[in-house]
């Protein structure tokens, strides 16, 4: 995942890394400003390498034209030269004459075009996102994973999702923020991060509850199985690798002994509405238990989804395949019945592994070998590699947008709303080169109208709002984009120097998030320590800057213990004039230790994304601190400041 800066103020995000040249005709920003406020080239050498990349060659000016797609605004009328027919994705049929009617519904529609084989895509967006009115609350923040109870088996699962969602709603909480829960690449050893997943699109096994699987109770020794399960729920970090192989064993036995348990029906009509997204998922995570991790290191036959090797691999072991599909049924089901108490928010990563699932089946459209990430600023002078691959922008368009359309959809599964993990990557992306370093790379333009009008389509379809990460570099027009289109941005109060009543209605606010200090841990300063014993050189001036903050906003003493600092700090930022306050369980409970370090791996910080809350899901409702900061938060959210008005102007959505 993208590490976000913990010291730059809001007015400084503003002004830095904002002017950028034009991008030339594959999309590559060849200047930028940045983070330090220098004008940067980008050397020819890059620009070319990157173009190789995306499949072209550097001495052309751009890519090959595509017309695959069309996307526009509900209401324009488009001329689309020799076009003839309409087919409505509803079935019905309308002769047009080189023109998009204005009363074409939204939705995904097809344009018969002469001379074309294959029918023109045709998107018609309501291009804004879906935000009710009354979207005006308060809500927790969970890592699931952390969130476990003495039925669960060593993680925190779907069951203790749903027994928190009716937790929160009966005290009042609107919505509750959930980590991704996105599968990984079913080898041990597990992948542990949420932001790197094998795909987007489906869910990781690890997050059922067993016992409410259908047919495992009926097993001989599920008594036996479940206590051991059970067992693995230690004061120890998760290990998910010991956490797969209790659960896959009784989820192996219960496929085989009941041939495919569960309402036989219900799993079809599941099958075939994922279609050939779920075909391609699962085959994968078969082949991956024959051949380990990283398809790009398999046998040359079977790197591809179309090969016939694979084809024959699906042939020869369809019953494997079948059983990794039944796993996604069974965790959408679960899913479902966790997201029905209150509206949860899902959270996408920005991308996925390389290696992964995602990656292998829509190689074609990816750079070879690029990764993305962030150049060099103040806080990372060698710039980072996020290690994900980057859409090729032309190829994206190519393919009609179907890999971010089922990756957006299959995200809002079940869900209320939908965090953007670093929404800037909507608007432009951080290339950097094979065999590069973050020195070497360069912005691509990504196509932010289509994406956002899709995101648009996407959301109202669903009834879901929509959340956009946009902490760090932001460009110019970001903010004002994300206002016009009805995506909340997203506040931190340790980033935020504004009094509250400058901060923005349209946005979410939280005290912090999950890659910064928890309020315990700035206040009683083992935040700091952490960094110390980890080998970096912790901010001792930020983190006092921080404790100022708090006693300036509460009115504490030195002396208030780290819990009474979190209820005080949260009770204030509740009362911000945002239509979404969250507050982090990990706060709630005033642990110490952030669930993840940035910039530190899993051998230099084990802990990262493992660390089990210290208070279990049924003793949450009676901890005193949890209550009180429940209480805290309803209050604040009951006497919220009234806004200046100085909100970014809205601008209607654009016409043809």
């Amino acid at each position: 995942m993208p590490d976000h800066p913990e010291r730059r103020s809001d007015e400084e995000r503003r002004r830095t890394g904002g002017r950028a040249s034009a991008p030339d005709g594959w999309g590559i920003v060849t200047a930028y400003e940045d983070a330090f406020g220098e004008w940067t080239e980008v050397p020819r050498e890059t620009r070319d390498a990157l173009v190789r990349a995306m499949g072209g060659d550097p001495a052309d000016d751009g890519p090959p034209p595509t017309d695959a797609v069309l996307v526009i605004r509900q209401g324009e009328r488009v001329e689309v030269p020799d076009a003839t027919e309409l087919w409505l994705e509803d079935g019905g049929r309308r002769t047009i004459d080189g023109e998009v009617p204005a009363d074409v519904p939204t939705g995904y529609h097809d344009l018969v075009v002469r001379g074309h084989e294959q029918p023109r895509r045709l998107i018609v967006s309501p291009g804004r996102c879906h935000l009710p009115d009354d979207l005006v609350g308060w809500g927790w923040s969970v890592q699931l994973y952390a969130a476990r109870s003495a039925q669960s088996w060593g993680i925190g699962d779907l069951a203790d999702l749903r027994h928190l969602a009716t937790w929160s709603a009966d005290i009042g909480a609107g919505t509750m923020l959930i980590n991704p829960l996105d599968a990984v690449t079913p080898v041990a050893p597990r992948e542990t991060s949420p932001y790197y997943p094998t795909s987007r699109r489906f869910l990781d096994p690890l997050y059922l509850r067993i016992d409410e699987v259908p047919g495992a109770r009926a097993l001989a020794d599920f008594e036996q199985l479940q206590a051991a399960g059970r067992a693995l729920t230690d004061d120890g970090p998760i290990d998910r690798d010991r956490v797969a192989e209790a659960k896959l064993g009784v989820l192996e036995r219960v496929w085989r002994e009941r041939d495919g348990a569960g309402d036989e029906d219900a799993f079809l009509y599941f099958a075939k509405d994922r279609g050939d997204a779920l075909a391609v998922f699962a085959t994968f995570c078969a082949l991956a238990e024959y051949h380990g991790c990283g398809w790009r290191d398999w046998p040359a036959a079977y790197r591809h989804p179309t090969a016939d090797a694979v084809l024959t691999f699906t042939r020869e072991h369809a019953d494997r395949i079948r059983f990794h599909a039944w796993l996604q049924w069974l965790c959408d089901e679960q899913l479902r019945l966790a997201g029905a108490p209150l509206a949860l928010l899902g959270d996408l990563p920005i991308g996925a592994d390389p290696d992964g699932a995602d990656a292998w089946a829509w190689q074609d459209v990816l750079a070879t070998g690029v990764s993305v990430g962030a150049p060099p600023d103040e806080l990372g002078p060698q710039g980072q590699n996020w290690t994900l691959p980057a859409f090729v922008p032309w190829k994206l368009r190519a393919a009609r947008y179907e890999p971010f359309i089922d990756t957006v959809r299959a995200a809002l599964r079940h869900v209320g709303g939908l965090r953007i993990d670093h929404v800037l990557g909507l608007f432009r992306m951080f290339w950097i080169p094979p065999g590069g370093t973050a020195a070497d790379g360069a912005y691509v333009k990504m196509p932010t109208d289509d994406l956002f009008d899709i995101l648009a389509l996407e959301s109202q379809r669903a009834g879901a709002f929509i959340v956009g990460e946009d902490l760090g570099t932001v460009p110019e027009g970001v903010r004002e984009e994300l206002d016009a289109r009805d995506v909340l941005r997203y506040q931190v109060w340790w980033f935020e120097d504004d009094p509250l009543e400058r901060w923005s209605t349209k946005a979410l606010a939280s005290v912090s998030t999950h890659d910064l200090p928890t309020v315990a841990g700035v206040w009683s300063g083992r935040d700091a320590q952490m960094q110390a014993e980890l080998g970096h050189e912790p901010d001792d001036a930020w983190h006092a800057q921080l404790r100022e903050r708090i006693r300036d906003a509460t009115g504490l003493s030195e002396d208030a213990s780290p819990a009474e600092a979190t209820v005080a700090l949260h009770r204030h930022v509740a009362s911000a004039p945002n239509q979404l306050v969250l507050a982090q369980l990990d706060d709630a409970v005033a642990t110490p230790e952030r669930p993840n370090v940035p910039g530190t791996d899993r051998n230099a910080r084990p802990q990262n994304w493992s660390l089990p809350l210290p208070v279990k899901v049924e003793e949450l409702p009676d901890h005193p601190t949890v209550a009180a900061v429940a209480t805290a938060m309803g209050h604040g959210r009951a006497t919220r400041v009234a806004p200046v008005s100085d909100e970014v102007a809205d601008r209607p959505p654009r016409t043809a």
